[in-house]
């Protein structure tokens, strides 16, 4: 099994301190190492994904920062991180890991669900917020991530009722699921049949809203 060395946490750790072009071309030789390193795990958690659903090969994002629009100039990001997404329109959502001292966690779901799809979720759970309760209390995806994240709106979106017995869930603007591991947990040798083993247990979430995204409210395919 593919492992993460404790090198790549050390390095991130002496870049977030020293977070300036001219340290990092003075450490770019590390750093060309620790990202080809890394990708035999993201490759493992991509080929122990497939074996029960249909993903594309993983994305390793860029450690350079786009700072055009923000008011954090520092250059570079202090972690390491890869997506994976679901191959067709029919499957929707993606899996997310990010490796970085003190903030090590993986991700799933819908993290900027545009317009359309955020109603459409909106009002599945409007019409049935048993199925919804239902998959987000399956005993495996309990177990590996517990309770829905996401930022929330304070009150009911507009056009749903304030006092609908699901109100909690229909003001989240975004439907993630979250679970961090300690830095021990992530050089372990087994890390990647942790986090494949937990991406699997949200399978249900998944398919759940990849459903709900293809059809209208009748059920009918939009596809």
């Amino acid at each position: 099994m593919a492992a993460i060395d404790h090198s790549l946490f050390a390095f991130l750790e002496e870049l977030k301190e020293s977070n300036s072009r001219e340290w990092f071309a003075e450490h770019k030789e590390r750093y060309d190492k620790l990202k080809i390193q890394i990708l035999p795990f993201y490759q493992q958690i991509e080929e122990l994904l497939s074996e029960s659903d249909d993903v594309n090969a993983f994305h390793a994002y860029r450690i350079y920062r786009d700072v055009r629009f923000s008011s954090d100039k520092t250059p570079y990001k202090t972690h390491f991180s890869a997506s994976i997404s679901r191959k067709t329109a029919a499957l929707r959502g993606g899996y997310y890991i990010h490796l970085e001292p003190n903030n090590i966690f993986i991700a799933c779901g819908f993290w900027n669900p545009n317009k359309e799809d955020l109603f459409r979720i909106r009002k599945e759970i409007e019409l049935d917020h048993h199925e919804f309760e239902q998959v987000l209390n399956d005993k495996e995806l309990q177990r590996h991530f517990g309770k829905l994240h996401g930022e929330q709106l304070k009150t009911a979106p507009k056009g749903f009722n304030k006092d609908h017995a699901a109100i909690s869930y229909l003001r989240f603007k975004q439907f993630l699921l979250i679970k961090k591991f300690e830095k021990h947990e992530a050089v372990s040798a087994d890390f990647g049949s942790q986090v494949a083993a937990a991406f699997i247990s949200a399978r249900p979430f998944l398919d759940y809203m990849s459903n709900v995204l293809t059809t209208d409210l009748n059920g009918e395919s939009i596809l």
